[in-house]
Order: structure tokens, then sequence, then C-alpha cells
């Protein structure tokens, strides 16, 4: 298989999965519904206005916008390390990375347009395209998979959080931050090298 047909069914595959799954979940679910799965897993609705995992940075536009100008650099770099002679697995960790950010940007360019609102009363549903609860780029991420792998208190004689619960791993994300999260730290651990020799320059 080329490294450009392995890019394109990798970002189209991911693409796919995450949206399918939010769309069922956000025509399915009111907001902040959790479905118990096991005890360290749950399907829990809820939205976000900022980056992977919920964390915020700025304004909802500016976010958006910064998202659209890096997903263009990564797309431009993914399509001339496709022609070249890098390993495969770069390839492959550039398209996960790439699809998880494409997956949260189409929920902010598209999902407040075509949706109505979710709320912890009413699930969401499909709206003439325009009329949703948010215009252009305003639109807000879907999150659902939180996995609370440990759940304890805090011995009493600790400063502060002393008697207080303490959850391990307790952000709410989405496929499309697991995605990101997978090929982000794959190049990491396996790519130092390529990472070093990055360049948008034209050869």
């Amino acid at each position: 298989m080329t490294k450009g047909r392995l890019a394109t069914i990798l970002v189209v595959a991911i693409l796919l999965i995450d949206q399918t799954i939010k769309i069922w979940v956000k025509t399915n679910m009111h907001l902040h519904e959790s479905i118990h799965i096991t005890d360290w897993f749950f399907i829990s609705f809820i939205e976000n206005n900022g980056m992977a995992y919920g964390m915020q940075l700025g304004s909802k536009l500016a976010l958006s916008i910064f998202r659209l100008v890096a997903i263009g650099l990564l797309a431009y770099y993914l399509f001339r390390q496709v022609g070249k002679n890098v390993r495969m697995g770069y390839v492959t960790c550039l398209s996960m990375i790439l699809a998880g950010a494409l997956g949260n940007l189409i929920d902010c360019m598209f999902y407040g347009l075509c949706f109505d609102a979710s709320t912890p009363y009413t699930i969401s549903s499909f709206v003439s395209f325009g009329e949703g609860y948010a215009p252009f780029l305003m639109g807000k991420v879907v999150d659902m998979f939180y996995f609370p792998l440990i759940v304890t208190t805090w011995p009493n004689w600790v400063p502060m959080w002393g008697g207080e619960e303490y959850i391990f791993f307790s952000p709410v994300f989405n496929f499309a931050d697991s995605a990101i999260s997978v090929g982000v730290v794959a190049l990491l651990l396996f790519y130092r090298k390529e990472l070093g020799e990055i360049s948008f320059k034209s050869e």
C-alpha cells in the first residue's frame, strides 16, 4: 500500500468513526446523561468550547481559526511527506493527528448549524442547515468517553485535599482526541529524528 493511500484511508476511517459516535450521542442522549458500561468506563455526554479533553484556550472563534490554520499546515506537511522516503509509521502518526483535529473542527464548523441545542432535559435533533444553536465555527465539541480508573479519597493528613474524593483520569474525551493523543505519543517515542527535521520550505 502506498503512503498516500494509507494516509487517505486512515483519515477517512477515523473521521467516519468519530462522527458516527458523536452524532449517535448527540441525537440519543441528554446533555450530562451517563451510561454505565463498567465501574471504570462510562459514556458521559458533555460538550465543550475548548481544545482536546475539554481544555479552554481563549475565545471560541480564535480557537476555531487557530485550528483551521494548524490543520492546513499539517495537511500540507503530510502531503509533502507522502512523496518522500519516510517511514510508514511516521505517515500513520501524522494521519491520526490530522484526522483527530479535523474531527473536532467539524463539530465547531457544522454542529451549531445543523443541530438544535442539547440540554439536560431535551435530546438534540437535526434542523434545517443554518437554523441550529450557533453560527459557523462556533459549534461545541461533543465528548463522551469517561474512564475513572481509580476512585478513592485523599487521606485526611494530605494538605488541602485531605478527605476529598480523588479520581484518576477524570477528563471526558472523544475518539478524535484519542487519535490525536496516540499519534502524538507515538511520534515522541519513535519518530523524534523526523520531528527534528520538520520544515515547510519548498525543496
